[in-house]
């Protein structure tokens, strides 16, 4: 049985005081259940969220990593500097990544061994466009990113592996996947993972589904049968949101 994940993504959003309020609310209101919980915020944060977060299950990941162990790239965090402080995932190859700083399905792939390769557990996001949705693209552009994310992986990293699945056209825009088509998709990176590694790896993959998931739709998305959480944006910096999504 998988067990299923809500992960916050905090974008670039508070700073390491309110980090610490969210923390000190949320946690009066969590109880501990059969729901993983992450929290994805900032590097700033991380190391006193972690603090925060340390009598509790809560997992905190970054939004980002470098590919390389060291070197000369100003402005980067390695996988080495947040496996100090603890962190547990990371989120990889998220479309505004891709969109905004030109992240590539090479990098995203160097990425993700990255991560593995230093015990960090990656969230791989891939989604489609309008454009390509209603082009009719959805599935080739998600299974090439799909295959070009994972190339090289082992069958027990894929099984490993989180995927979030964020169609483009919904992401902070209000707009959200029917649950038939989140499930559809979600159905659709399944069979990838079934097709590359097999069906043991392809049982245990998580599939998040991501795009405005809000405490008024997350019931019905997250009781679908291929969607094993939830990546949420907005709803997770504030306490009382994202407790109900948790909590769906």
């Amino acid at each position: 049985m998988r067990k299923p994940l809500i992960a916050g993504n905090w974008k670039m959003f508070k700073t390491t005081a309110e980090a610490k309020d969210f923390a000190a609310e949320f946690k009066k209101i969590y109880v501990s259940s059969d729901i993983q919980v992450a929290v994805c915020a900032p590097f700033t944060q991380l190391e006193a969220l972690k603090e925060a977060f340390q009598d509790t299950d809560i997992q905190v990941g970054a939004q980002n990593l470098h590919f390389a162990e060291e070197g000369a790239f100003t402005g980067e965090i390695s996988a080495a500097m947040l496996k100090e402080i603890g962190v547990d995932c990371c989120i990889i190859g998220h479309s505004e990544r891709r969109q905004l700083f030109g992240e590539t399905d090479e990098m995203v792939n160097k990425k993700l061994h990255q991560a593995f390769a230093s015990g960090i557990r990656p969230i791989l996001c891939v989604g489609e466009s309008l454009e390509q949705r209603d082009g009719g693209q959805a599935f080739d552009l998600v299974r090439s990113q799909m295959k070009a994310g994972m190339q090289g992986l082992h069958a027990d990293q894929a099984a490993a592996l989180i995927v979030a699945y964020e169609p483009v056209w919904a992401i902070g825009t209000g707009r959200t996947a029917e649950p038939e088509q989140a499930d559809e998709m979600c159905g659709f990176i399944r069979q990838v993972v079934e097709d590359l590694y097999g069906e043991e790896a392809a049982d245990k993959v998580l599939i998040l589904y991501g795009g405005s998931v809000k405490p008024s739709n997350a019931s019905e998305l997250l009781n679908m049968g291929d969607i094993d959480g939830a990546l949420v944006g907005g709803a997770s910096l504030v306490p009382e949101d994202f407790i109900q999504i948790v909590n769906f």
